[in-house]
């Protein structure tokens, strides 16, 4: 199941140890991988202090871009649930006083958007 909603753009969560393996090259020494979900190719990765996002593009997947966001740059964040005409979630990210959203993620479900919500207000909201 966890292929097939990853196909259909759902957020599946992923071993944190093997994703610290694959970022080896990009997390700082001591840094470890709190929580991961994949969305199709991409990443949505949760440290102690950021968040990753990994791009994978292209055809092949070889070029990949590592977005940073350290959770104190972050000033806000929003869910839109999907509806009945409307059937994408979204989960916008704003850093500092931005206007427009610095990233907007899309999902095909409101139980992926939620999960990672929390786990960005868990991280975010952290003291």
């Amino acid at each position: 199941m966890g292929l097939f909603s990853g196909l259909m753009g759902n957020a599946s969560q992923k071993d944190n140890d093997k994703v610290e393996q694959d970022l080896q090259d990009v997390l700082l020494e001591q840094e470890r991988v709190e929580m991961a979900f994949s969305l199709v190719r991409d990443l949505i990765v949760f440290t102690e202090s950021r968040l990753i996002l990994v791009d994978k593009q292209g055809v092949t997947g070889k070029k990949v871009s590592y977005k940073s966001i350290p959770y104190g740059s972050i000033s806000r964040f929003t869910v839109e649930t999907s509806g009945h005409f409307d059937l994408d979630a979204e989960l916008k990210i704003w850093i500092s006083s931005a206007v427009e959203p610095a990233e907007i993620l899309q999902f095909k479900s409101d139980k992926s958007v939620i999960a990672i919500q929390k786990a960005l207000a868990a991280a975010v909201l952290k003291k």
